[in-house]
């Protein structure tokens, strides 16, 4: 018989407020990612087992805050979970930068298998500081971290995914000097969030957690994609789910205007003029990283030709995007 390895509780980094519970992660068995390995064979192996992953289905999870909050979840056939539910006000837990640490565990009378960590598996949830005056929402792929996603067939997305290891992928040249600036915003202390959404799906999310912080990026919620069913189609009509991810943003801080920040190689900037037109008042600046493709950079600045509501900047290198900032106020 095989030996069945330990069982985890992964938690995603995630957002709500003082009234708002938002947990989100999922149960799987431990297999024992190196994120760091080198070596062609082992990053294919981890690769493989970031997809095919034995899940820890339609099992209660506990989910405390502090000593005396309880609340409780369940997963469902993938292993994730989801609980979002209205709390009373525990803005007390937080720390001076926002984040309420939580604590997951299984159910122990439903599980007959060992389990990693003592049964005790920690997670976070930010509570955006009183003290910030805008958020920031960014995309990852080609806007901080070279992905290769406008390349043709996206050979280079697979390369980079599959046969570079987390901790060797290197961010776009001063991108976290400058999304610390925005965090620390005009006066240097504002404590503004950033929000990282990316069309990678949730599979990815330690190794895309792992990248920002051994990049030294500013800690934030890191918002991912189920992964897609094969041959599955769109309603016609139905926004993409970043759209939707950064429409959410938007409901959960009404009184919050925030900064966009993406890359032209995608649908970052038909996706991010939709909703500075749909918000006018809420969105303060877009970034777009150019990338090299004649094609994309004229249509991108077709495209906002005749926008003038939002500052717009096509980023070639941060310096340029430090400047813009600086001009319009947004860090000192």
């Amino acid at each position: 018989m095989f030996k069945k390895d330990p069982l985890q509780i992964i938690s995603f980094q995630t957002y709500g407020s003082s009234n708002h519970l938002y947990a989100r992660g999922r149960a799987i068995e431990d297999e024992s990612i190196d994120l760091e390995h080198k070596g062609v064979f082992k990053l294919l192996l981890n690769a493989w087992k970031r997809f095919e992953t034995d899940e820890i289905k339609n099992t209660e999870l506990r989910v405390k805050i502090g000593n005396d909050k309880f609340f409780y979840t369940t997963t469902d056939n993938k292993g994730y979970f989801l609980l979002d539910e209205k709390i009373d006000d525990i803005s007390s837990y937080a720390n001076e930068e926002g984040w309420v640490k939580l604590e997951f565990s299984f159910k122990l009378e439903q599980l007959s298998r060992t389990i990693k960590s003592d049964n005790r598996f920690p997670g976070e949830m930010l509570i955006p500081s009183q003290k910030a005056s805008f958020g920031v929402i960014s995309d990852i792929d080609d806007t901080i971290l070279h992905t290769g996603i406008s390349s043709i067939l996206k050979w280079r997305v697979l390369i980079n995914t599959f046969l570079v290891s987390s901790g060797k992928r290197m961010p776009l040249e001063g991108a976290p000097e400058f999304y610390h600036l925005l965090h620390q915003g005009k006066n240097g202390h504002e404590a503004n969030p950033i929000f990282y959404v990316s069309h990678s799906p949730w599979n990815l999310y330690r190794y895309l957690e792992y990248f920002l912080k051994k990049n030294n990026f500013p800690k934030g919620p890191i918002i991912l994609r189920n992964f897609p069913r094969p041959f599955s189609r769109k309603n016609k009509g139905e926004k993409p789910q970043k759209q939707k991810e950064i429409l959410n943003l938007l409901k959960a801080y009404p009184k919050m205007n925030f900064i966009l920040i993406g890359d032209i190689g995608e649908h970052d900037p038909d996706i991010y003029l939709e909703i500075a037109e749909a918000y006018p008042e809420r969105i303060s600046a877009i970034y777009l990283r150019s990338v090299n493709h004649k094609k994309k950079i004229f249509r991108v600045k077709s495209l906002y030709n005749q926008y003038k509501t939002t500052p717009v900047l096509l980023v070639e290198n941060t310096d340029q995007a430090i400047v813009h900032a600086k001009k319009h106020h947004f860090i000192k």
